[in-house]
């Protein structure tokens, strides 16, 4: 007991060291691509890098008085990465003469904001719960929006996943990825339960009732949808993928994951038969070094080729920041940002960046396990899982380990909705690692309890005393 009753440390002050260090590699990441380009310390420099330290010491202030408990790695792990990839932005800017980086450094002042909005916005994760049904209905207009005939909807390489904004084009689906985690832990920590006792047990393996199959039905026909009228393979995969790990962690079942893996198997098998895009891709994957195959318009995969060779030029220590030659990459600065590190980094620096998205995936499933409610559980976990999928996606296919997807790297490629999203979903995991890590008394009014927990939470029979987990509590 005395144990528990210890008090909990802020350490929001490690937390201010830790952003030193993380500042020190993005800045200086932004002033090697200087030197290397004979233009140190110009004003470009100092504009981003002075709106980085803004932007991080103002969302650590924010911290220090909304979530002051919250984990202390995760907002430097983010820094760390944003900073290498304006540096990175900026370096395939002064070779291609584009202004990418500038809208890039825009785009972070939005995300940051953003998601000091978020932490004013929520005082507790679980409000969010309340939100379920509601969040499954943003996510379906947010996926349909691409649809819409232009000029709202835009077609962009073959993929219909963007929308005009006026200013520029914006990607509903990055948010789409975040509304539908929180309906999918609200619909799953309601309905728990349910579906662990019920369905047909056939050997070790209980599967559920069809009626309980609904909400993977529902993921798997989205998935599919946005494979086959936004021709979107990436987002397909992100959308199942996230609900499937959410289901298991939810139930514990094998059979979930044994039933979603057909479902993947038979919809690909279906897609590679009906639609040619798809075909085209896996033929590019797999025959990628066939002269016809990567000058082949559309489909071909020369993008692929010339990121393995850019790779392969440099070597275990890379060719150093702004000497390689990333440009001749197509789309450099998002798709193929990690062929872009990779050439000019070396496999060291690649192997860094991977470590510093395995820690932050782990920081977030650590604030999943610390946390006291099922709702909480499952939103760290899927919000962790979408970044960590999503980096598996991406690396493995700038690699050719799996088919190149088009999805973008967290925090590090260009492009505002992705990091618009993803610095929400940071937000979101530092809420709940706050309450996973404060105090019970800091927590909320008993009398909000019973609204924002369901009663499979607070009267779980524990199996060994068979008192409740409420009971146990207060004694």
């Amino acid at each position: 007991m005395s144990e528990l009753a210890a008090p909990a440390k802020s350490r929001r002050n490690v937390e201010a060291v830790l952003l030193l260090l993380a500042l020190a590699v993005g800045i200086g990441a932004n002033m090697l691509v200087g030197i290397d380009e004979d233009r140190a310390f110009d004003s470009d420099f100092w504009v981003q890098g002075g709106t980085l330290v803004a932007l991080v010491l103002a969302f650590h202030i924010v911290l220090r008085f909304r979530a002051k408990y919250a984990d202390p790695v995760i907002l430097p792990i983010v820094t760390a990465l944003n900073g290498i990839g304006l540096a990175m932005i900026h370096r395939l800017d002064i070779a291609e003469s584009d202004n990418a980086a500038d809208r890039q450094l825009l785009w972070s002042t939005v995300a940051v904001a953003a998601a000091i909005g978020v932490m004013f916005l929520i005082k507790d994760h679980r409000i969010l719960r309340r939100y379920t049904y509601i969040s499954l209905i943003v996510s379906a207009i947010l996926l349909l929006l691409p649809l819409a005939p232009a000029p709202i909807g835009q077609e962009i390489n073959g993929a219909r996943i963007w929308i005009n904004v006026g200013f520029g084009t914006f990607q509903p689906g990055e948010i789409a990825k975040i509304t539908l985690a929180i309906f999918f832990a609200g619909y799953l920590s309601t309905n728990r339960d349910l579906i662990l006792l019920a369905g047909r047990k056939v050997g070790p393996l209980q599967f559920p009732r069809f009626k309980d199959m609904g909400p993977m039905m529902a993921a798997w026909a989205v998935s599919i949808g946005v494979l086959v009228f936004q021709r979107d393979l990436g987002s397909s995969i992100l959308f199942f993928g996230l609900f499937m790990v959410m289901i298991y962690v939810a139930t514990s079942r094998v059979s979930w994951v044994l039933i979603g893996l057909a479902l993947i198997a038979a919809g690909g098998l279906v897609a590679v038969q009906l639609f040619s895009h798809v075909a085209l891709r896996i033929d590019g994957w797999l025959n990628a070094f066939e002269p016809e195959v990567i000058d082949r318009v559309p489909g071909g995969s020369y993008q692929v080729v010339q990121g393995l060779f850019g790779l392969a030029s440099g070597g275990m220590a890379g060719t150093g920041l702004g000497q390689g030659r990333p440009d001749l990459v197509t789309y450099a600065n998002s798709d193929m940002i990690i062929a872009a590190l990779g050439e000019e980094l070396g496999l060291v620096g690649i192997v860094a960046i991977v470590l510093l998205f395995v820690l932050l995936v782990s920081r977030g499933f650590r604030a999943a396990l610390g946390t006291r409610d099922g709702f909480g559980k499952l939103l760290a976990c899927g919000l962790s899982f979408t970044i960590a999928l999503q980096c598996f996606v991406v690396i493995g296919g700038v690699t050719r380990l799996i088919p190149l997807t088009g999805l973008t790297t967290p925090f590090m490629s260009a492009g505002g909705s992705s990091l618009l999203a993803n610095w929400i979903i940071i937000a979101l995991l530092l809420l709940i690692s706050n309450s996973a890590r404060r105090p019970a008394a800091t927590g909320l009014s008993t009398d909000m309890e019973p609204a924002l927990a369901s009663p499979a939470d607070t009267a779980r029979p524990l199996k060994r005393s068979g008192k409740t987990e409420t009971e146990v509590r207060r004694a």
